[in-house]
């Protein structure tokens, strides 16, 4: 591609910004009467090739180009938008800040960041164009919530990424980054629990949070609708639902992670993993549907936004786990390996997963591969077996923990006889 045509490819898509982002401005003042309007879907466009313009001298003659072309144009459309307010006595600056965000994605797809500036562009245009439902969302925002929300960021956006990912301790045991990544994990399930049943009720919001939460962290999942069954027997049967969905959910991961990082194994891992899916899934189809009814009102069960006290005795659980793991695996051979793996599922498969898929690149057995890997599913769907029944209460756990228990068995007791 010759320059001049990569030039105008790149106003192109300048231009492009700008009747995108006009076209939406110009529909929300469509009431507006010819000539009303300060701005309408070819000024934005000439906003945009401006912008691409003044992109491309910059590279030929400096930044400081674009600075004053930027400081111009703010200067003119603000002294416009301030003629308008006191006119008609409006004070909104959408349009204002839109017209000055065309100028500068329109330059910075001319120097080269096409796919940058247009993606930028897209998601102005959908915030812009949702004006109603985001005012309508902060309107019903709760105090609690929202401290909610700025703690679930500090953990997750401010604290996670600066802490090593790296072993500390015996062994070079304990991974900071990994384990305060649990803690987050289960801190989002948490609130992404809330944020889902207020949006979609009680039950729907429940079953959302097992199938997608399940992609995350089962355990996570079962030991926050465990908790939330305790408080709430109204919704025993469709937290043993979400439970059950989340932990059938993790045998779907296992698969897909085995196939996309070691797919020699899963021919051999398939057969006891299906197995205990199933095993799982099948009592959804007998006890969700007759309980229909009995569901209460979702503010009756919302709670804290953020269970961040559990989350942060999971992680020092965790941490324990992951110490004594190590210590087995350096002391023991093949049976501290299969010790290892019964260890780590207590309180996640992930992680021992992992490990067994990096000991696969060094001539790890199949029979070996496949049996700390269910193993370790095995322990851990006792283990939320169990938390069903402590946590939840009896009628959770006569209705998710059996089968929990029983697919874990299964899947270990199939996989022996296979071997064997």
């Amino acid at each position: 591609m010759t320059a001049e045509i990569e030039s105008l490819y790149f106003l192109l898509v300048a231009l492009a910004i700008g009747l995108m982002i006009g076209v939406e401005r110009g529909w929300q003042e469509r009431a507006s009467q010819e000539g009303q309007r300060i701005a309408g879907v070819r000024t934005y466009g000439l906003i945009g090739l401006l912008g691409g313009g003044f992109g491309l001298l910059a590279q030929q003659f400096g930044a400081l180009v674009l600075g004053f072309g930027f400081t111009a144009l703010a200067v003119v459309v603000g002294m416009i938008f301030l003629a308008k307010q006191q006119q008609e006595g409006e004070w909104g600056i959408t349009s204002l800040v839109a017209a000055l965000l065309v100028f500068v994605l329109a330059a910075l797809a001319t120097s080269g960041e096409v796919l940058v500036a247009s993606s930028t562009a897209v998601v102005a245009v959908l915030l812009l164009s949702y004006k109603p439902q985001l005012h309508g969302l902060v309107s019903r925002l709760q105090v609690e919530e929202l401290r909610a929300g700025i703690k679930l960021l500090l953990i997750s956006v401010v604290m996670l990424p600066v802490l090593p990912d790296q072993g500390y301790g015996p062994w070079e045991a304990l991974n900071p980054y990994r384990i305060w990544m649990m803690v987050v994990v289960i801190a989002a399930i948490s609130f992404a629990g809330y944020v889902a049943i207020k949006i979609g009720g009680a039950r729907r919001g429940i079953l959302f949070t097992g199938l997608f939460g399940g992609l995350a962290s089962s355990t996570a999942v079962t030991l926050h609708l465990s908790r939330l069954g305790h408080h709430n027997h109204g919704v025993v049967s469709v937290a043993a639902s979400g439970i059950l969905i989340a932990c059938g959910t993790m045998f779907i991961r296992m698969l897909i992670i085995v196939g996309l990082l070691a797919p020699s194994m899963l021919a051999s891992l398939w057969p006891p993993v299906v197995l205990m899916a199933l095993l799982t899934y099948a009592p959804l189809l007998f006890f969700h549907r007759g309980n229909a009814g009995k569901v209460p009102d979702a503010s009756s069960i919302l709670q804290n936004p953020l269970e961040l006290k559990t989350a942060l005795t999971f992680g020092a659980i965790l941490t324990a786990v992951m110490l004594l793991s190590v210590v087995l695996r350096n002391a023991y051979g093949e049976a501290g390996l299969m010790t290892l793996a019964a260890l780590s599922g207590i309180a996640d498969v992930d992680a021992i997963m992992l490990s067994l898929v990096g000991m696969a690149e060094d001539q790890l057995s199949a029979r070996l591969f496949v049996m700390g890997c269910v193993i370790a599913a095995c322990a851990n769907s006792i283990v939320k077996g169990i938390m069903c029944g402590l946590i939840g209460g009896r009628a959770l756990g006569l209705k998710a923990a059996g089968p929990l228990v029983l697919a874990g068995i299964s899947g270990v007791v199939a996989t022996w006889l296979w071997y064997w």
